[in-house]
Parts: C-alpha cells; structure tokens; sequence
C-alpha cells in the first residue's frame, strides 16, 4: 500500500508511522518537518505545511494514495480544504475524531459506535462532531471514502495523564496536596499508542473499512484514584497527598482545565472495542497502564530538562485547594 499521513509525528501518530513502516507500508508523511520526534528510516517526508495549499499541492503533484490520514484535522473547514486536495486521489480517508464526542455524560456503558454524538461542554468535542457531519455528507453525496476513527485518552512516554503534567508529579514529591476532581471514582480508559497503533494500521486499506466509523481503546478500565495512585507508585511516592475537589469547583477557578473535566474526564467512559476486533482480529491492547506509567516517568527522570513546573498553576492549585478547604473545613480530607 501507498499511504499518506498528513502530520505523522504526534502523541498517537508517531506508533503508527513506526509500525506502518515495520509492516511494509509505502508511507509519506505531508509536514513541516519541525517535529521532535525521529521519523523512521524508510518513511518519506513531502515537506509543507498542510495550510498553504499551493505548497501541498506541488508537494503531492503525481501522487496518488491508497490512504491518507489526517491526523491534524480539528475545525470543519479544514475537513472542507482536505476534501479538495484528496477527492478523486486516495482510495481512503481517515480522518481522527475523539471519543470525546460521544454522549457526554453517557446515557449507558459500554460506549459504542451507535452512542450519540453529543458533548455540550467542550468546543473540542463540537468541532470534531462537525468534522464528522461533513464527512458522512461528502460520503453520502459524492462518494467520498471516508473512514472516521475516535480515540480515547490515548499516550506515550512523554504524556503524563492529568492537567498541569509534571507538576503533579513534583507536588507529590514534595508532599504537597495534589488535586483530584470529584470523588476519584468515575472509571478512565487509558491506551498505549502501540496498542492503538497495531488496531489503526490493519484499518488501513481495509474494504469494510470504507464508510464506517471505529474506536480504539485498551480494556483496561481503572478509576482516577488509580491512576494517580499507580502515578504515584512510578514516581516513587509511598503515600501522597491527595485531595479531592468537584470538577464544577476547579473549572470556577480555571475554565480550561474546567472544560476537559466537565466536558470528559469527570465522566465515567468505558468502550466496547468488539467492533474493531471484528475488523482486526489479532489486535490486543496488551499494555497495563502501570507499565506505561513506569515508561512516563522513567522518561522524565532521564533529563531534568524534561521536568517542567508551570509555577502559575501550582500557585492556583494551591488556591483551589484552600478555598475548598475553607468552603468545606469538614470534608477536605481524602
């Protein structure tokens, strides 16, 4: 096969460019060329950035793919330009949703594919929904061959799993109180991008593929006081400090930590995967997060670099955290 990532180098993509390689896949990936991350040997880069269309257009001058992803799409209107450049030039188009499109709070679990789509407390979430809406018409109208993939929470080494990132992990080494929204029991599906990546890449050139819709997360299901405790556990901390807060509560004081909370991680998203068994049957989401977590940390203990403190959401999380305490003097304990 002869694919196109636009993009290729992300969080979620750079397993899938390292295994689409591995697998024998012709792969091209359409960036600017500025990314951290190694591309692999045998991956050709087509260097423009993917918002200048005459650049792109003499990039992919010749080219046709029997996929292209793109992995950077979030606003309808890009969905609109990738329209234009690719109909008529790929046999499949994949385009990365959310999960946290779904139905937010969840009316039943497991998530599946036929939940609605339905977030009104994330921009995020809408726009992606609208991406999808163009897509399905593109598809129903002029044939357009779509396929729309929604992962979940889904990791490497360099992302730690909660807002303000290494400076959670730096408050509980230094044995301060660290927040975790509601009561800590909503249930989280974590995924390792090279489980995720063993699923999308056998999506790739798939026939039944064509006009359908997929998630793809672990099976793993694990409450937020677990996660912060296994957190905890790979950074060395025996007994942290946690304290927690209503998600409501912190967005008062920060709405964009507000807003992932109300419109996603406060609710509790568990996935039925059987759908994308059914395509891929070999795929296994075969890494427990307490493996992952000790891969996070391992990378940030490397190089001190790495270990960065947002100085001005710890100061407001120590104010959420004693303006609750002085709200509630008698709860404030975990």
């Amino acid at each position: 096969m002869k694919v196109l990532f636009i993009g290729g180098t992300g969080i979620i993509s750079s397993a899938c460019t390292q295994l689409a390689v591995q697998r024998g896949i012709e792969l091209y990936l359409l960036n600017r060329g500025q990314s951290s991350r190694p591309i692999p040997a045998g991956a050709k880069v087509l260097t423009a950035d993917i918002n200048n269309l005459n650049a792109v257009r003499q990039a992919l001058a010749g080219h046709t793919f029997d996929a292209v992803v793109d992995w950077i799409a979030f606003l309808p209107e890009q969905i609109e330009r990738d329209i234009k450049l690719f109909h008529g030039r790929t046999g499949q188009f994949v385009f990365i949703s959310s999960a946290s499109a779904y139905q937010t709070p969840p009316a039943s679990l497991p998530i599946t594919e036929s939940t609605l789509l339905d977030n009104p407390q994330w921009q995020y979430s809408r726009n992606k929904i609208a991406c999808e809406e163009r897509l399905i018409r593109a598809y129903r109208e002029e044939k357009f061959p779509i396929t729309i993939v929604r992962p979940s929470h889904t990791y490497d080494r360099t992302l730690l799993p909660f807002s303000g990132r290494y400076t959670v992990i730096n408050r509980m080494r230094q044995g301060k109180k660290v927040i975790v929204h509601g009561d800590g029991t909503s249930l989280w599906t974590l995924t390792h991008h090279a489980d995720f990546a063993h699923a999308f890449v056998g999506l790739l050139g798939h026939p039944r593929a064509i006009g359908d819709t997929f998630h793809i997360t672990s099976d793993e299901w694990l409450t937020w006081n677990q996660i912060f405790q296994i957190m905890a556990h790979a950074a060395g901390v025996a007994e942290p400090q946690f304290i927690h807060i209503p998600s409501d509560f912190i967005a008062a004081f920060n709405p964009d930590w507000g807003a992932g909370l109300l419109g996603d991680k406060m609710h509790s998203m568990i996935f039925d995967n059987s759908k994308i068994k059914r395509l891929v049957p070999d795929y296994v989401a075969a890494i427990p997060f307490a493996r992952g977590a000790a891969e996070i940390m391992a990378w940030y203990d490397a190089d001190p670099a790495r270990q960065t403190v947002d100085e001005a959401l710890d100061r407001q999380m120590d104010q959420i955290i004693a303006a609750y305490e002085l709200a509630w003097p008698k709860r404030h304990k975990s």
